[in-house]
């Protein structure tokens, strides 16, 4: 391990983002779906983007990510700058629901699904407890 690899995140353990930071995901391969969508929401300044992977959970898609925006107004613009630039980067045109009311935004780009919420919204629904409640127990039973 280099100098520049050691840390936390050489290790694979992402800590939890700031305030308008992006968490640190060791599976966002550079030019991915995964790394496409992460960026942009970088650029839009989304707040408290969470990246959950869901190979060997779900068969829906490989990564859910969870962020929030100021404002309605915000989550709508994320929301389309998001679905432009996955058009623009050959992923085709991704599947949105609720950008009328722009509260809880969803896109289904295919391997990576996006929630974009209002923060009220968000702490209402609380996605990140429910695809998180399974793992302390699965950790567990694989210690018996």
């Amino acid at each position: 391990m280099t100098p520049a690899q050691t840390g936390p995140a050489a290790a694979g353990i992402s800590k939890p983002a700031r305030m308008g930071e992006v968490s640190p995901s060791p599976t966002a391969v550079p030019g991915s779906l995964h790394a496409l969508v992460l960026d942009s929401l970088d650029d839009d300044q989304a707040l408290d983007v969470v990246s959950i992977p869901l190979e060997g959970r779900s068969s829906i898609a490989d990564f859910m990510v969870i962020a929030s925006g100021r404002s309605t107004r915000q989550v709508a613009a994320i929301a389309t700058h998001l679905a432009e630039r996955l058009k623009a980067g050959g992923h085709g045109s991704p599947r949105i629901e609720g950008l009328p009311a722009a509260d809880w935004v969803l896109i289904d780009a295919g391997d990576v699904v996006v929630h974009l919420f209002r923060p009220e919204v968000r702490s209402f629904y609380n996605l990140e407890r429910m695809w998180g409640f399974g793992d302390e127990p699965a950790a567990a039973a694989g210690n018996a």
